[in-house]
């Protein structure tokens, strides 16, 4: 590999900000911020939504979309009308 052009590939720690959880992965990311995690001291990097708080992983999402009922509905006002 050539010297000097590739970025700085480290261990970060992703703290999802909307309830604390925490994991260690390898990113290229630019971070200011420093965290210790298990004893060691990484650069931390913070998240707004993490497979832990996202509603499609944690199954709280409740609003499911019917689309072919949408399409019929509009099909029998339409029919309506057509006539």
């Amino acid at each position: 590999m050539k010297e000097g052009i590739h970025p700085n590939y480290r261990e970060v720690l992703f703290m999802d900000m909307s309830n604390g959880f925490k994991f260690i992965c390898r990113s290229t990311a630019p971070s200011r911020e420093t965290a210790e995690h298990e004893g060691k001291e990484y650069p931390l990097i913070k998240l707004d939504v993490s497979s832990e708080s996202h509603p499609f992983y944690t199954g709280a999402q409740n609003k499911i979309l019917d689309t072919a009922g949408r399409v019929e509905k509009f099909r029998q006002r339409f029919d309506r009308f057509k006539k």
